[in-house]
């Protein structure tokens, strides 16, 4: 049985692919981040970072003792190993998949983010600061467009934890600005992830832990999200 320790954000949805894919048996532990569940101290000792998504394995390949693990690219990888899936044996093809894994996690992501940030969330509507954003998602959904134009899945001709980690920071599109249609292979690709089963499996989570979920953040939990400072785990 694997925790998972999750909130419905990008993020999150990386895991819950993973585990609606395989059928793995999990069980949601929710963490509501608009209320400060990151900063209790049971969550911290799993994940030290205050953030979801993160991980407790209870039945890990070695037989041995729980596996904790939080950071989503390094929990997906995980997940391939153990299972033996969604991850090439072969060398050239891990190593493709492990490319654009940790270009999402140092790219894609955090440039998204920080566009949601500034577009959705930010008190001050700062131009220089949308625009940078919103441009550099642009770049990324042009290089991933690019990237799927003679290959079915980012990776190459398989569905991997690669496609995982990237499909949830491109499911918002509208609100980081964005069109697929100028982007024909990117909406091809990201159409057939959202017709899996799977994938259908993992949104539906989202109502399910979080009501409000697509609802507008309150100023009380935007405090809550974006107030953190070195102090904040001593709460």
């Amino acid at each position: 049985m694997i925790d998972l320790h999750y909130w419905p954000t990008p993020n999150g949805h990386k895991v819950t692919l993973f585990l609606e894919e395989t059928g793995l048996p999990y069980r949601i532990q929710a963490v509501n981040i608009g209320k400060g569940d990151q900063f209790k101290p049971d969550f911290l000792q799993i994940a030290p970072n205050n953030r979801m998504p993160a991980i407790v394995d209870h039945d890990p390949a070695d037989g041995g003792a729980p596996v904790a693990l939080f950071e989503s690219g390094a929990i997906l990888l995980y997940l391939a190993d153990k299972t033996g899936r969604f991850i090439p044996e072969d060398i050239r093809g891990r190593a493709e998949v492990l490319q654009w894994l940790f270009w999402q996690m140092g790219g894609l992501g955090p440039m998204a983010g920080q566009n949601h940030h500034f577009s959705q969330y930010a008190p001050e509507k700062i131009p220089y600061a949308i625009d940078r954003y919103v441009n550099e998602t642009d770049r990324l959904y042009g290089v991933l467009d690019r990237r799927l134009a003679d290959r079915a899945f980012v990776a190459g001709p398989d569905y991997s934890i690669a496609d995982m980690a990237a499909y949830p920071w491109i499911v918002p599109w509208e609100k980081q600005g964005q069109r697929l249609d100028d982007h024909p292979h990117l909406k091809r690709w990201f159409d057939a992830i959202a017709e899996r089963p799977a994938t259908r499996a993992a949104y539906a989570k989202a109502p399910e832990v979080n009501p409000d979920h697509g609802k507008t953040m309150s100023d009380d939990a935007k405090k809550v999200m974006f107030g953190q400072t070195a102090g904040s785990t001593k709460r």
